[in-house]
This record gives C-alpha cells, structure tokens and sequence, in this order.
C-alpha cells in the first residue's frame, strides 16, 4: 500500500506526462507496493488536477470487457475510468495525432444515463431501465506509461482513457437488440475490424452493472446525463497523422474521423 503523498506524486507524474505527451516509467516500478486501491486512488486524484483546471466530469469508460484482453493482463474483471468534457469530439472530427501517445480506436457502444444509478446489486435489467439512449461510440486509447505495464500501471493511468468520438443514430434502450448491433471499422478505406456488442461480457450493459456494483461501497455511482462507454467489441486499430477512419454501424449510423 502506498502513502498519501506517494499517491499524490504518482497522479501528478501521469498528469504532466499527459499535457506534456510524454512517456514516463510504470507506476508499478517506482512504486513497488502498489495495489489496486492505490491505483484508483491515483486516478481518482489525478481526475481531481484535471477538475481544478476546469474539466468536468461527464461520465466513465469500461476497459477489459473481453475474456482475451483479461487473461493478456493477468487479470480477471474489467477495469474502469473517468470520462470528463475535454475529452469529448465530434464526429467528423480532425484530430491531431499527437495530441495522444500511441493512439488506438477501439469500437464501442456508449449508454447515455436517464436516471442516476447506484448501489449494490444493480443487475442488467437495473442498467437498461436507468438508460435513456444507447449510440455509436469510438474511444481514443492512449498509455502515458512505458510497456510492459502491469494492471495497477493501467487502472492508474484512467484505463488507458484518451478521448471519445459519439456519433451515428441514438436509439432507446429497448428499441432493438443491443447484443446484436454489429460495426466495422475501416481505415483508409480497409476494414480493419469487426465485430458485435455482445462480445462485451454476453451483454453491452453487463459491464455498466459491474461498474455500478463496484463503486457501490464508495458511496458513489452513475448520475443521470453521464455517459459510460460499456467496452470495446473490436480489437484497438492504431491510428497516425493522414489517418481516415470510419464505423459503421448499419442501422446505427456512421462516426468518421481524419487524424492529422
């Protein structure tokens, strides 16, 4: 376990590597004793710098959500990260490239909160009555830290959280089959990946439920208008200056972006 003070410093380590976009050594090698607590510690405190510069929190991503991306970090859940305004693009978007340290898109489904939500127990069922709209959704990954990483050095550094792209056609929860929305993702006019909402834990909500479980002994959880990303249901596909990616959704709509 860590001190307060080796907290403070490891938050404000990935905060200047973030507006700096430079890479710096894993939290888990400089502190050795870190865990897990510690680790949401320190998200949560740097989350706290970007707020006293005038972020404002707007909801929280998933990461983790497959079996694959579990076992290939030794670790046996999802994680979770924080989501504030500056974080959020357009659709049809140029983004600048290296804003963002290695970045990668991952294709998501992002669940726009009608009712708050909180406390043990939530179930799927819970997560779809307290959903007002479900819509298409990229989210920019992006490590702040040197490889290899432990799951401490991810969860620290906000999942690996960099930006989100929202776009495509807002649907009501119970309006379709939200396991079954499928997606491409083509760069440059070459499909790169595929794949289908259930792929996120047999359900996109499932990992909303875990979250809201998991922040239950907090005293904290979702409130109405957040946005949670619920994971991605295709591999990450990086991205570099000259980059025109777009996915499609089908019945869903599109979201289009060009890194420059």
């Amino acid at each position: 376990m860590l001190t307060p003070d080796q907290r403070q410093h490891a938050a404000a380590a990935l905060d200047q590597a973030d507006l700096q976009r430079q890479v710096i050594p894993q939290v888990s090698q400089t502190y050795a004793r870190i865990e897990l607590e510690d680790a949401y510690a320190i998200q949560n405190l740097w989350l706290d710098r970007r707020r006293a510069r005038g972020a404002r929190l707007i909801g929280r991503k998933i990461g983790l959500t497959s079996r694959a991306m579990q076992m290939a970090s030794n670790f046996n859940e999802p994680d979770y990260g924080f989501l504030t305004d500056d974080m959020v693009m357009a659709d049809g978007a140029q983004i600048e490239a290296r804003r963002f340290l290695s970045p990668r898109l991952e294709v998501e489904l992002a669940f726009v909160m009608g009712a708050d939500l909180q406390g043990a127990g939530c179930t799927i069922a819970d997560v779809m009555r307290a959903t007002e709209f479900v819509t298409p959704a990229l989210e920019l990954i992006a490590y702040r830290t040197e490889v290899p990483r432990a799951i401490t050095d991810t969860i620290a550094d906000n999942a690996a959280a960099g930006a989100i792209v929202v776009g495509g056609r807002m649907v009501r929860p119970f309006d379709i089959d939200i396991r079954w929305v499928g997606a491409t993702l083509s760069k440059n006019g070459v499909i790169e990946e595929s794949g289908v909402s259930a792929a996120v834990m047999g359900h996109p909500a499932a990992g909303i439920a875990w979250l809201v479980n998991k922040l239950a002994p907090h005293g904290a959880g979702l409130q109405r208008g957040q946005y949670v990303l619920g994971g991605s249901f295709t591999r990450p596909v990086s991205v570099a200056p000259g980059d025109v990616v777009q996915a499609d959704y089908g019945p869903l709509g599109a979201i289009g972006v060009r890194f420059i």
